[in-house]
C-alpha cells in the first residue's frame, strides 16, 4: 500500500494497513489498579525506598520485579511475578475503557489489529473482560518475547502476526517506552495522551487527545484513518 497522508483543517487523514495497539493508557485506564497492586507487593518483598519509587509506565512487571530485586534468582523473580500478577488481576476497582476505544475497535476488522502489551497473558483476557472489550484473535503480551519494551522486539512481532512488515503498521501508544519501541521498529506511531504529556510524547508521528473522534474506514487492502491532531 502506497502511504498517503492528507491534511484536511485541523483534521489528519492518513492510510495503513494494520494497526498494533498498547493496552495500558490506551484502550484501558488502569492506573490506579497498577499503583495500588505494585504498593502491596513492595510490602511484600519489603522493597526498600518504595515510595520513592517511581513505576515505568509500560515497562513489563518481570523487568520491574528484576529492577526491584536484583539479587533474586530465576526462580524468585517467577514467584514474584505470579504475585504481582495474581494482585493486578485481583484488583479491577476503577478499571473502565478509555474514551473512543470501544467504538474504533468495533470499526476494525478482525485481521487488520493486534494488542502488543506489556502486560502477561494471564493479566491481558482479564483485563479485558473486567472492562467488557474484546480479547483479538491476534496479540502479543509481554511473556511472548524476549525483549520488552523499548525494545522493538514486540512490535516486530505484532506485525508479523498481521502478516506485515512493522512499516505498514501505525502503533497506539501512551508511554515513551512505547513510543520508542514503534519508533524503532519502524512503524508510525500515532501516541495518545493521558498517562503523559505531549512534551514526552513530542518524538510520536502524531500525538491525540484520546481515541474519541478517531474515525477508520476499511480500505480493500487496509485501512484509512482520520483524527484531529493535539496541539499545544
Amino acid at each position: 500500500m502506497t502511504v498517503i497522508e492528507t491534511k484536511l483543517a485541523e483534521e489528519v487523514a492518513v492510510q495503513t494497513r494494520g494497526l498494533l495497539f498498547d493496552m495500558d493508557g490506551v484502550l484501558i485506564s488502569s492506573i490506579g489498579a497498577v499503583e495500588r497492586s505494585w504498593k502491596r507487593w513492595f510490602a511484600m518483598h519489603d522493597v526498600c525506598n518504595a515510595s520513592k519509587f517511581v513505576l515505568p509506565h509500560g515497562t513489563r512487571a518481570v523487568d520491574i520485579v528484576r529492577m526491584l530485586k536484583p539479587g533474586w534468582d530465576e526462580a524468585q523473580v517467577a514467584d514474584g511475578l505470579r504475585a504481582i500478577e495474581d494482585l493486578e488481576i485481583d484488583d479491577t476497582d476503577g478499571l473502565t475503557t478509555l474514551p473512543g476505544a470501544k467504538a474504533l475497535l468495533e470499526q476494525l476488522p478482525p485481521a487488520r489489529w493486534a494488542i502488543v502489551t506489556s502486560a502477561t497473558r494471564r493479566l491481558l483476557p482479564a483485563r479485558l473482560a473486567a472492562v467488557g472489550l474484546p480479547v483479538p484473535e491476534r496479540l502479543i503480551s509481554g511473556d511472548m518475547v524476549k525483549r520488552g519494551k523499548p525494545d522493538p522486539e514486540p512490535y516486530r512481532r505484532g506485525a508479523e502476526i498481521l502478516g506485515l512488515h512493522p512499516e505498514e503498521c501505525i502503533v497506539v501508544e501512551d508511554a515513551p517506552s512505547g513510543l520508542g519501541a514503534g519508533l524503532a521498529a519502524g512503524s508510525r506511531v500515532l501516541a495518545v495522551l493521558g498517562t503523559h504529556n505531549l512534551g514526552e510524547l513530542a518524538n510520536a508521528t502524531w500525538v491525540v487527545e484520546s481515541l474519541e473522534g478517531l474515525r477508520a474506514t476499511t480500505l480493500p487492502d487496509g485501512l484509512e484513518l482520520r483524527f484531529s491532531v493535539a496541539r499545544d
